[in-house]
């Protein structure tokens, strides 16, 4: 798992001032959805609406755009354009609010499941090692638990695999064993106070490693790959047939649910139990065999892009 999101956001704000967030594999994302100008689409991830606003130039006047995003600060970016419509909620909620609009099918959905550049930039976000702020990495501040929480609640043994599996710690263990005796001696509920608290088994690069850190605790707060699942389980009934489905994901957890469920229409490698041999059938085509990356132009425009890949399929 490469953490360089963490890291390259929090160098993003040298490389753009001012930006709310630098789209990742802008072209090859609307050239993988291949735009019907009459067509529903939906952004499930809409940020600063970099994606939307290429996807809206290539829809024509009976065009639609649905877009999601459950932070609350996405919504300055929407555009006055009577063919978009804004839902601030989890996309893990698509089939429900698009049924609630009235839409049953569309002829696209994609989404960057990146964190957003300026959520690593508000301070008081507490999504980034830059700052000393709450742990809190909630992206919808609606919800109650946050990463101060999650570090106060869970047990040892919960932290350990939480660090090993979403952060590929390499010293989860300890990491989690320090946690749970410092919390006992004074809470942990802020950045400095954690740093503070586990700096003496800090491994290699700090950076490196609190960003890894940080990468789990978030994942956690937010339920990132629990959404995922539900994103990719509900996308097959809402495409039209020879709708697509783009995903951009940031590290390996992420991609290999992607890739296993556009290939077998399931999150593990499907077992095949069938006396016949025959196999459960996908319900989508893959596009892109491999993941498409960002080119060395984008790179160096665009840090952060290093580490994203960009998966796309095809409703049969």
């Amino acid at each position: 798992m490469t953490n360089e999101k963490e890291i390259a956001g929090d160098q993003l704000s040298n490389d753009h001032p001012g930006s709310y967030h630098v789209p990742v594999l802008l072209y090859e994302t609307i050239e993988g959805l291949n735009i019907n100008p009459s067509g529903i689409y939906v952004d499930c991830t809409f940020g600063g609406g970099g994606h939307s606003a290429e996807l809206l130039k290539q829809l024509g006047p009976n065009g639609k755009l649905v877009v999601f995003d459950q932070d609350e600060d996405a919504k300055q970016n929407v555009p006055a354009d009577d063919r978009i419509l804004f839902i601030p909620q989890n996309f893990r909620h698509i089939a429900r609010f698009l049924r609630l609009h009235k839409i049953t099918q569309v002829d696209g959905i994609m989404a960057d499941l990146g964190v957003s550049s300026h959520q690593f930039d508000e301070a008081a976000r507490g999504f980034s090692t830059r700052f000393d702020a709450d742990l809190d990495m909630r992206m919808d501040q609606r919800q109650r638990i946050t990463a101060a929480d999650v570090l106060k609640e869970l047990s040892e043994t919960q932290l350990h695999k939480l660090f090993e599996q979403y952060g590929e710690v390499t010293n989860s263990k300890t990491l989690a064993r320090t946690i749970v005796e410092k919390r006992q001696v004074a809470p942990i509920r802020t950045i400095s106070e954690l740093k503070k608290a586990v700096e003496a088994i800090v491994k290699g690069n700090p950076q490196k490693y609190f960003a890894q850190v940080f990468q789990a605790l978030r994942i956690e707060v937010n339920d990132e790959l629990g959404a995922l699942k539900e994103l990719l389980q509900q996308s097959p009934a809402l495409l039209k047939p020879g709708g697509r489905i783009a995903i951009i994901t940031f590290h390996s957890l992420e991609d290999r649910i992607v890739k296993n469920f556009f290939r077998n229409g399931a999150f593990g490698e499907v077992e095949n139990d069938d006396p016949f041999g025959r196999k459960t059938e996908s319900p989508l085509k893959l596009i892109t065999k491999k993941p498409v990356g960002p080119a060395d132009k984008e790179i160096k425009i665009n840090p952060r892009s290093r580490s994203s890949k960009l998966r796309v399929a095809e409703k049969k």
